[in-house]
């Protein structure tokens, strides 16, 4: 879709998800004149600016100079700027939302009948264009626009399209995702060291394993089952641990970990609506 660059693309809100979307952008040959921002302070405007040559401009100017908004504030924060915002942004453009929880209901009520919304949950693995992105169309988003969003979003990494209705399970499984493997890493590191290992050689291991252990898992496209039998000897040391792992509830507590997350992302659209 190269013609999708002939748009001038907004980030509302450059904090960290937001300087993500700006570096992907940048990395992929975006034309900077293209790409605007707007920031809370003045020292990170120019932090921007400096960073990738793009121009940081007030909220109402940026809306004005853009075709494709992506409103990348925190959920918190999102009521108070679509109420400023909302009105100005007319109906033939494309409001695309990074605000975790948030429907896309949320923006419609704002924004004039018809302006097309689509709704993007990434992740921070997009800092090594790696990332995870789920992309839902909203009341009047097209195949189009959901295009246009796989454009802006496929430098960071993968991108999947999903029904609205997934996406806090999304939010739970792959936006908090890399959490997950840093805590796991981080205890099988304590564990390295318990056993008698420095630190920075169970670092090391743990990390590589992870990293082989992903790519085998994507590129075999064996079931992760098949995978961990092929390493799980009978009477072996690998059963010992997982036995353990079994016995201490791990996969038990995944789910409700899983679960706490999903539930939270539905707070946080009910507290915000």
């Amino acid at each position: 879709m190269e013609g999708v660059r002939m748009y001038t693309v907004a980030v509302i809100g450059a904090g960290k998800i937001g300087e993500v979307l700006l570096s992907g952008l940048v990395k992929a040959g975006w034309p900077v004149d293209q790409i605007v921002a707007t920031a809370r302070r003045e020292e990170r405007a120019e932090q921007l600016r400096n960073r990738y040559g793009i121009r940081v401009l007030d909220n109402a100017e940026a809306v004005a100079a853009a075709d494709v908004v992506a409103i990348a504030v925190k959920p918190q924060d999102a009521g108070a700027l679509m109420a400023e915002l909302g009105p100005q942004i007319p109906a033939g453009k494309l409001v695309i939302s990074l605000c975790a929880g948030l429907p896309t209901g949320f923006f419609t009520k704002w924004l004039a009948e018809g302006t097309p919304v689509v709704r993007v949950m990434t992740n921070t693995p997009a800092l090594v264009d790696e990332a995870m992105t789920a992309i839902s169309a909203g009341p009047h988003a097209t195949a189009h626009h959901l295009g246009i969003a796989e454009e802006l979003f496929s430098p960071l990494g993968r991108t999947i399209r999903v029904p609205e209705s997934q996406q806090d399970a999304v939010t739970a499984l792959s936006g908090s995702g890399p959490a997950y493997f840093y805590f796991l890493v981080e205890a099988m590191t304590d564990a390295g060291i318990l056993l008698g290992l420095p630190r920075q050689v169970a670092h090391d291991l743990i990390v590589q394993t992870a990293i082989g252990s992903a790519i085998m898992l994507r590129d075999s496209g064996e079931h992760p089952v098949k995978l961990r039998e092929a390493v799980t000897s009978p009477a072996g040391t690998t059963i010992s641990a997982i036995r353990e792992l079994e016995n201490h509830g791990v996969r038990a507590a995944f789910l409700a970990a899983l679960e706490a997350a999903r539930d939270r992302a539905k707070e946080i659209a009910d507290q915000a609506s």
